[in-house]
């Protein structure tokens, strides 16, 4: 039930394909067995309009996220291990970063939960 919400830089996406981008995050997110098969989602919303610093022409930046009870240290391990995946296929961006936010299991509700 985690969802990766990657937002970017247009430029990105003409780099690597969105659906290299996204299976990528979505092996390093499952590499971690914090979630249930085939439960992680992930979306990218390349941004034409950006400003960042003067020298920076790119950005990667990743929105996790999960559903309460993880500790830090598994958290932090999933960022690292999305990063670090990241990274790898983009060498030469400077920005790149991710955040991980958890949803409160007493207030969420989906689709399934309502009868």
């Amino acid at each position: 039930m985690p969802h990766f919400i990657v937002d970017c830089s247009e430029d990105i996406i003409e780099i690597n394909t969105p659906e290299e981008i996204m299976e990528s995050i979505y092996e390093a997110a499952e590499s971690t067995d914090l979630f249930a098969d085939g439960d992680i989602k992930v979306r990218i919303n390349p941004f034409k309009y950006f400003k960042l610093g003067p020298s920076k022409t790119n950005f990667i930046h990743v929105f996790g996220n999960i559903m309460e009870g993880r500790n830090i240290a598994q958290k932090a391990d999933l960022s690292n291990r999305i990063i670090t995946r990241l990274k790898s296929m983009f060498p030469n961006v400077p920005i790149i970063s991710i955040n991980i936010r958890e949803f409160e299991k007493a207030t969420y509700v989906n689709r399934s939960m309502i009868e």
